[in-house]
């Protein structure tokens, strides 16, 4: 697209693609409302969250508008997994820190330290999460209600959290230095630009 190749559109990619934080992952499960998901995608765009891993054994892959998601399915990266287990082991294996959602935690997630390497799971609107990916979870967390409801839809409790993360990295000046090595950065714009 001629716009991509404009001076200030390149500067405005490379600025994004430095802040995109590759020790924040998300992971959702069997998330049913492409609405929802597509609104996580916004919220993952917003905080600089770079791939969104999916775990779909019980509900259909969802078909993500551009309109819905405002085009920020096509600057997030998606890993598709078929287990919990597989998901969990590879972010596992790469040193990262799992923190399931659940309504059955003592814990807030206030109380996380959300600037480590992290990746945080949001379960399906009905059932939430899988047991197995509550019980294989590292920690479990929840967000503190005052009110009669006892939750929030999951495309706002991810929003919630995940700018909650922000704040913890902002704070710790995580998006001053990007986290990313020169060739790195090239590949992620590589990847963008032929994805457009």
């Amino acid at each position: 697209m001629e716009k991509d190749r404009t001076p200030h559109r390149k500067n405005k990619i490379l600025s994004v693609a430095s802040k995109r934080q590759k020790s924040l992952k998300v992971i959702l499960e069997n998330i049913h409302d492409p609405h929802n998901v597509s609104a996580i995608f916004r919220t993952c765009d917003a905080v600089g969250v770079r791939e969104v891993s999916l775990i779909y054994n019980e509900e259909k892959f969802p078909k993500i508008g551009k309109k819905s998601s405002a085009s920020a399915y096509k600057w997030v990266e998606k890993l598709k997994y078929k287990t919990v287990r597989e998901c969990y082991d590879n972010f596992h294996k790469s040193g990262y820190k799992i923190y399931a959602t659940s309504l059955n935690a003592n814990k807030n997630f206030y109380e996380l330290d959300l600037t480590k390497n992290s990746a945080i799971v949001f379960g399906n609107e009905h059932r939430g999460l899988s047991n197995e990916a509550e019980e294989l979870a590292d920690e479990k967390f929840i967000i503190p209600m005052q009110g009669m409801v006892q939750s929030l839809n999951v495309s706002v409790a991810a929003a919630v959290v995940l700018f909650e993360a922000m704040r913890q990295r902002i704070k710790k000046g995580m998006y001053k230095d990007t986290e990313y090595s020169t060739k790195e950065l090239e590949e992620l714009i590589k990847y963008w630009t032929n994805n457009k």
